[in-house]
């Protein structure tokens, strides 16, 4: 059982009174203790970061760079460790989570090469007016069990390049890769800046109410985004949320059925289809569609799936039993329906751990829980259609919209018929990927705001207009002294 895992608060590790176990989803047994943070320990984070904010605030642009440059730089030193740790902890294979901490030092990267800089909104006769952006303060981020590096690292980027400092809570099913940032953190910034505390979920609530944070950005489930910004609506705090998606790509009938279907799978099964913007919901055009759904199920057979430590392997486990019955529960639900019919896969393999076996069904249509939810595994239902038309009307018909993708052999028609797509982010060939100069977010319920590119880096500042003068100055009096 791995211990000796501390919570950072003002630039210091520190213990909690109580722990919590932590689970390999590989095995379903817990292989190290995580500290359970306190509310008095919050506050004495939240304080820290306000002490130091008022410093921080003050630093330039290129000096917060230069911090987070070295912040990344440390990080990717440790690579090989925190991908071991990560591999545990999340069941991923262990060249994937090497993969996620390469991904997530290039979105650093990426975050500071931007520049919010201050605009001039008009310079004329009437004065000049400028636009500034300035820091709200500290800032609590809450960070899923997915992808928990790629996640953590562009909040903590985006939070101190803007000149904030950070209070930041991992997922309980996923701490101890973000609590051994804030170990690294330690060193790369003055104390405060960076607070890591781990906890469940009465510690996401005492942050989303406590009156010291003056902005939440979250990532994850609508359910609890909604909770947030209830939450944090009795102190008006900025909030960000990037929630959940029932993604849809359309596949139109022009298509190599052959080239594509790699993508295809991936987009969807990928990370075991723990991806927020992962393809949910997979709309084929009645010429390729049995072509295309043979392709997908032999490619689902390929597959090596296991724990991350075994070679070859390039699935994992459901992360966690709460998501690994609920995604059982959606099958279980699926095989009811009359006339569906499970291409592949449907059930748990039988081995310890959160295993569910890729699954592809067929001959499936709207109303069904699995394709009106968001079953965030590895199973994709492929939906027939005819018309174009129908199939967008399909595909917006969905409380979320986060993103989308069409696939042609046809760019030019692709694209037209992608702008109709209800969603923050619309892929043309493609689906999956965030880059940091490109503003990341979701229509309806699929978020508030937005992370990443300019756009993102404004979610983390408050907007000051400063005017001199708006009016010409009235004549001196006649008579009247210089």
């Amino acid at each position: 059982m791995q211990q000796g895992f501390t919570q950072t608060i003002d630039g210091r590790g520190e213990d909690s009174p109580t722990s919590f176990d932590v689970i390999n989803p590989a095995t379903g047994e817990a292989f190290a203790r995580c500290p359970d943070a306190t509310s008095e320990q919050l506050d004495r984070a939240v304080a820290a970061a306000r002490r130091a904010f008022l410093a921080w605030r003050g630093t330039s642009q290129e000096q917060r760079r230069a911090a987070l440059q070295a912040f990344g730089a440390a990080v990717r030193e440790r690579t090989d460790e925190i991908a071991a740790l990560l591999t545990r902890e999340q069941g991923k294979p262990l060249q994937r989570a090497k993969e996620e901490i390469q991904r997530a030092l290039a979105n650093l990267e990426g975050i500071v090469a931007n520049r919010l800089e201050t605009e001039v909104l008009r310079d004329d006769a009437r004065g000049r007016v400028e636009i500034q952006h300035h820091p709200l303060g500290v800032i609590g981020a809450i960070t899923p069990w997915n992808v928990p590096i790629l996640l953590a690292m562009p909040k903590i980027a985006q939070a101190l390049y803007t000149g904030n400092t950070i209070v930041l809570k991992p997922s309980p099913y996923t701490p101890l890769t973000t609590l051994l940032l804030g170990e690294i953190a330690r060193d790369a910034f003055p104390a405060g800046v960076v607070n890591i505390l781990a906890g469940g979920n009465d510690f996401g609530r005492w942050m989303t109410e406590h009156a010291g944070i003056d902005k939440i950005s979250f990532t994850g489930s609508v359910a609890t985004g909604k909770r947030v910004m209830a939450s944090a609506a009795a102190t008006l705090k900025r909030v960000t949320l990037e929630l959940g998606g029932n993604d849809a790509a359309i596949v139109l009938d022009d298509v190599d059925v052959k080239a594509i279907a790699p993508k295809l799978f991936w987009a969807a099964f990928g990370n075991s289809g723990q991806i927020c913007q992962a393809i949910k919901r997979l709309y084929v055009h009645e010429n390729v569609y049995d072509a295309l759904c043979d392709a997908l199920v032999a490619i689902a057979g390929s597959v090596r799936i296991g724990e991350g430590f075994e070679e070859g392997v390039l699935l994992g486990p459901v992360q966690n039993r709460m998501q690994y019955e609920r995604v059982l529960e959606l099958l279980a639900d699926t095989k009811r329906q009359p006339g569906v019919r499970i291409l592949c896969g449907g059930d748990a393999l039988p081995r310890p751990g959160y295993f569910i076996a890729p699954t592809i069904v067929a001959d499936i249509a709207e109303g069904t829980r699995l394709v009106d939810e968001e079953p965030f595994g590895p199973v994709l239902p492929v939906l027939r259609f005819r018309d174009v038309d129908d199939a967008l009307r399909r595909a917006n018909d969905s409380r979320f919209g986060l993103a989308g993708s069409v696939w042609s052999a046809d760019e030019a028609r692709a694209k037209a018929v992608a702008e109709q797509l209800e969603v923050g982010t619309a892929w043309i060939n493609h689906h999956l990927g965030v880059e940091a100069d490109v503003p990341f977010g979701g229509f309806k319920e699929s978020g508030i705001g937005r992370e990443y590119g300019i756009d993102g880096l404004r979610h983390y500042s408050e907007v000051r207009a400063v005017s001199r003068p708006l009016f010409p100055p009235r004549p001196a009096a006649p008579g009247a002294k210089p």
